[in-house]
């Protein structure tokens, strides 16, 4: 009995991970090529909106930022200050921002924040007196013709899309050049192949932009610990495509502290949960829809984004090998099967490790250009510390899975400008090319 359980769940397994393989060709067609865009036509108008929470050590920089835009079309900027304590709102509506301020403790997620905010543009100035809706957290800093590449795809006819994702303190330590590694690779394996197929990629958090009509109805009502996969898959629900746009680019700050990247984590992990319960029923039926076209292929794609796969290996893996262990015992426990399967066990955990280190390395190399200059043997202890990263994120979904998880902001400390950011990347460019 016990071994035949043992084939189901192998079997099972196979059959996920068929499913997944397809994957593969995101992943080749990423380091090849992405979907470019013809410059626009048209300069649209786009409204800003940003959820702070005690920033005032960043946002001011964020705001020069987007003041520094070679964008010549009409750009307003919202800030919802979000039961802040300190200079937030005073320092946002120096900078030319429109402030509103929000006292609710019991509704704590950014979600809930950017509700309100929708709300109060909605009643003040209507939804349809911007096109399009960019959200930003307080940390990000965006290159001077980020808005301007952006309206180019805006133009081109998508009605969301996402942007390259940089770090600004991306060579602090072994932690922010993980969170660095884990976006880029996440635009490598999966948005440029995504955008060049016409198909739905996955915002992450920040840097994105969505046409009016998607808040038109309903506002902004995805409150949850991660809204922005809630967002994603009702997107492609509701038949949009998501895409991305390689010429945009923004930087954001990244933890340092073990303590408050876990935290951040099992953050992420609780929310993923949630949409899956909320999303995958929805997205799974979408699948069958008729007539076939490429939104069902969009929701089967999406599908495996929200699907918790890794907590589910992980248990997977578990359970697997406590059958295996118990067949020893049943059967008469003997050293040489126990260090054989001990062994084994061993062997695929050093061979993840091996991959992950494989995945950084190939980072590093393809987007030199983009990269912050670090030395070498930072790179090299980065290297072998990136798959901790993902470790990380399983501990997190175990975690998460069994405790109850509330939203806690994140501080940020580093008040880079975007200037001082440009001109480190422009001094590298010129070292390159001597």
């Amino acid at each position: 009995m016990i071994r035949l359980i043992i084939k189901i769940i192998s079997w099972t397994s196979k059959i996920v991970g068929y499913l997944y393989k397809y994957r593969t060709v995101y992943m080749v067609t990423g380091f090849f090529a992405t979907r470019k865009f013809k410059p626009a036509k048209v300069n649209h108008s786009y409204a800003i909106l940003i959820a702070a929470r005690n920033e005032e050590s960043v946002i001011g920089n964020l705001i020069e930022s987007i003041r520094r835009q070679d964008y010549p079309g009409h750009v307003e900027i919202f800030v919802v200050a979000d039961n802040c304590t300190d200079d937030t709102a005073r320092i946002a509506g120096e900078g030319g921002a429109i402030v509103y301020e929000r006292f609710d403790t019991e509704h704590r997620t950014k979600g809930y924040a950017l509700q309100f905010l929708v709300e109060c543009i909605r009643r003040d100035f209507g939804i349809d007196s911007y096109e399009g809706y960019f959200i930003f957290d307080a940390d990000n800093l965006l290159k001077s013709d980020y808005i301007s590449r952006m309206n180019d795809a805006f133009d081109a006819g998508e009605k969301i899309v996402t942007s390259y994702r940089n770090t600004k303190n991306f060579g602090d330590n072994w932690i922010s050049a993980s969170y660095g590694i884990h976006w880029l690779r996440t635009i490598r394996n999966e948005h440029r192949a995504r955008s060049l197929f016409r198909l739905a990629t996955r915002i992450q958090g920040t840097g994105f932009l969505f046409a009016s009509e998607v808040i038109r109805e309903d506002g902004w009502k995805y409150v949850s610990l991660t809204e922005d996969r809630a967002f994603c898959a009702d997107a492609v629900v509701n038949g949009y495509r998501i895409s991305y746009q390689n010429d945009a680019e923004f930087y954001d700050e990244q933890p340092i502290d073990i303590k408050v990247a876990m935290r951040q984590r099992i953050r992420w992990a609780k929310g993923h949960l949630q949409a899956f319960v909320e999303t995958g029923g929805k997205l799974f039926l979408n699948i069958f829809k008729r007539p076939f076209n490429a939104h069902n292929f969009m929701s089967f794609d999406m599908l495996t984004v929200v699907y918790p796969r890794s907590i589910v290996s992980l248990f997977r893996k578990l359970i697997v090998f406590l059958l295996r262990l118990s067949l020893l015992i049943g059967a008469g426990f003997a050293w040489g099967p126990f260090w054989a399967l001990v062994w084994g066990t061993l062997y695929w955990t050093v061979y993840a490790w091996g991959k992950n280190m494989l995945n950084a390395l190939y980072v590093f190399v393809i987007e030199y250009r983009r990269i912050a200059p670090i030395r070498w043997y930072k790179k090299l202890w980065y290297i072998f510390m990136f798959p901790t990263f993902d470790l990380i994120g399983k501990l997190s979904m175990v975690i998460a899975l069994f405790s109850k998880v509330e939203w806690k902001p994140i501080e940020h400390k580093v008040a880079t400008r975007i200037d001082e950011i440009e001109k480190e990347r422009n001094t590298k460019d010129e070292k390159l090319y001597r």
